[in-house]
């Protein structure tokens, strides 16, 4: 017996009698749930900085610099005029911005710009707005003579920047006016169809009638033009011959106009609010800076 044999009987014949094997594959073995596969999403940022659509024919925007500020704004703070009126010199071509005449509407002045306006360097100021309670005997009027003061001299020392006042004021009319370097502003106030409301105290020869006082409240026409009257009343506690008006207009000669229609003769004229602004801690012959949050206002009426 050779050895092949005897390994055969040791192995109990298990050799032989082994199956033969299989072609085919065997299966695939389950795998244990694990859930649902994680997939790992990246999410890209997409780069804008050159996919800007633009307009026809629209120039890139510049950066914009720090205290840049529009040119006709700049010459407007120049008190050469005002905003408006910049625009037409400037699409006239007489507005230069370093030596190069500039007609594009919107362009930012940088600092240290040189702007020429019609010939003349300019050099754009603060805005100042300064309140005054004017006393008598003192105008807005430049053609009035020496035999009265310019309302000018009172609020002298006020500041160093060119300003003007904000309406007219004759001599005998007292109370609130209002005094900036600010032209837009000036424009806005003088401004027929503006919005801001003038309280006077009007003193008469004579006591009101009530039936005029009521016409008056009703509104009338006085040259040809229509005058809106907001409030008319007796100052309580007073005479009757003394009569708080509110309206809108600017102008102090509507005031009398309004009561000399009437046959009244008006003594005194004093404006004792104009535009939310009052004489509060404001004595006659004084004035004051205006608050940051009252010119905010002003802007806004």
């Amino acid at each position: 017996m050779n050895n092949k044999e005897g390994n055969n009987k040791k192995s109990g014949g298990r050799a032989n009698s082994s199956r033969p094997s299989s072609n085919k594959p065997k299966p695939a073995m389950q795998k244990r749930a694990q859930g649902p596969k994680k997939v790992k999403t990246i999410v890209k940022v997409a780069d804008t900085t050159d996919k800007v659509e633009k307009k026809p024919n629209q120039a890139p925007k510049r950066p914009k610099v720090k205290d840049e500020i529009r040119l006709n704004k700049y010459i407007a703070n120049s008190g050469a005029c005002s905003r408006r009126d910049a625009d037409i010199y400037i699409q006239s071509g007489t507005v230069k911005v370093n030596g190069i005449p500039v007609t594009e509407m919107g362009y930012m002045v940088k600092p240290g710009d040189v702007v020429n306006f019609d010939g003349a360097t300019l050099t754009p100021e603060k805005k100042v707005y300064i309140l005054l309670n004017k006393p008598k005997n003192f105008t807005t009027a430049l053609d009035e003579g020496q035999e009265f003061r310019n309302v000018l001299e009172l609020v002298k020392g006020s500041t160093t920047a060119k300003i003007g006042a904000v309406g007219r004021m004759d001599k005998n009319t007292t109370g609130l006016l209002l005094f900036t370097n600010d032209t837009d502003m000036i424009r806005k106030f003088t401004l027929p169809s503006q919005k801001s409301s003038k309280i006077y105290q009007v003193s008469l020869d004579k006591n009101l009638k009530f039936e005029d006082l009521e016409k008056i409240n009703k509104g009338l026409v006085l040259d040809g033009h229509r005058v809106f009257v907001e409030d008319i009343s007796y100052i309580e506690g007073e005479a009757k011959s003394e009569i708080g008006l509110k309206l809108r207009s600017a102008n102090v000669k509507v005031v009398r106009a309004i009561f000399e229609h009437f046959s009244y003769d008006v003594l005194r004229i004093d404006r004792v609010a104009f535009a939310g602004l009052t004489k509060k801690n404001l004595p006659r012959g004084n004035w004051r800076h205006l608050t940051e949050q009252e010119i905010i206002n002003l802007k806004n009426v």
